[in-house]
């Protein structure tokens, strides 16, 4: 299919934007997100014939409702739906407050739920579409210090491995995207840190906060080429439903493999042994 269009939520910087690049370079239309007017007006003067941007914060409920049929209304579809936007955040589980709890959630969860939910009814009036969820290989694997990013994402591919079964049947896709450590805002402007400190911790999440701090800027990936692999996913019949991308993220996803194998393989006559006899 020629000339998607394309919606991409948080394309400001790193992955999004190069993503919207991309698409735009590919010859698809991009319909973007930002959080300032000001990069809205930007944007639209620089792509008046290749995109659209509109102002949208995916923790606000009744704003998605309104600019989703604003846009279905303005340009009829939406092929394919990438939920971009979203926030790191590290601090142990005891350091961390329920309001940076919540707040974690409504930008990496929430939001991209309720925006998914938004889309749907669309696409399946169409019997096509592509959902695309930015997830991370924190989405397979929890690291000390990292808990409630970890929690937002393995909640993320929850309900969307289930969505994928859900929509399948009705011509509808879901890809989920796990990228390492890419070189964006991620670890530097956009890292989210819980406010209380405790130093019993400093071994753990205080070292991992030290360490993600420390790589902000030399991450292996590299945007560009992770933009490319998506295209080329939207493009293949035969997408997947997981698409690592980096070599620190299949580390990180074979270690959790490994790890859950050995630990069905130390319980498994324990787990046969509870079933009522035959």
């Amino acid at each position: 299919m020629k000339n998607r269009i394309w919606f991409i939520t948080g394309i400001s910087s790193g992955l999004g934007k190069a993503l919207a690049e991309g698409v735009m370079a590919n010859g698809d239309f991009v319909i973007g997100t930002f959080r300032k007017k000001s990069q809205v007006e930007e944007f639209n003067h620089k792509f008046a014939t290749t995109a659209y941007s509109i102002l949208l914060d995916i923790s606000e409920e009744k704003s998605i409702e309104e600019n989703i049929k604003k846009v279905i209304t303005k340009f009829g579809r939406i092929d394919v739906l990438v939920n971009n936007a979203g926030m790191g955040f590290v601090g142990a589980i005891e350091e961390t407050s329920l309001k940076e709890v919540r707040t974690v959630f409504e930008a990496n969860f929430f939001g991209t739920l309720k925006l998914t939910q938004t889309v749907l009814p669309f696409m399946r009036k169409e019997n096509k579409g592509h959902i695309i969820q930015i997830s991370s290989h924190g989405g397979i694997k929890a690291f000390a210090g990292f808990g409630i990013y970890n929690a937002s994402k393995f909640a993320l591919e929850g309900f969307s491995e289930a969505l994928a079964q859900e929509v399948a049947p009705l011509g509808i896709k879901v890809s989920i995207v796990e990228p390492g450590p890419f070189r964006t805002k991620f670890a530097g402007d956009g890292l989210g840190l819980a406010e209380n400190i405790i130093d019993d911790y400093s071994e753990t999440a205080g070292a991992f906060r030290t360490k993600l701090k420390g790589v902000d800027g030399k991450q292996e990936g590299d945007p560009i080429k992770a933009s490319k692999a998506i295209i080329d996913l939207i493009k293949s019949e035969k997408s997947t439903l997981r698409l690592p991308l980096g070599k620190v993220a299949l580390m990180t996803i074979e270690l959790k493999i490994n790890s859950v194998r050995a630990d069905i393989e130390a319980n498994k006559s324990i787990a046969e042994s509870v079933v009522f006899n035959q």
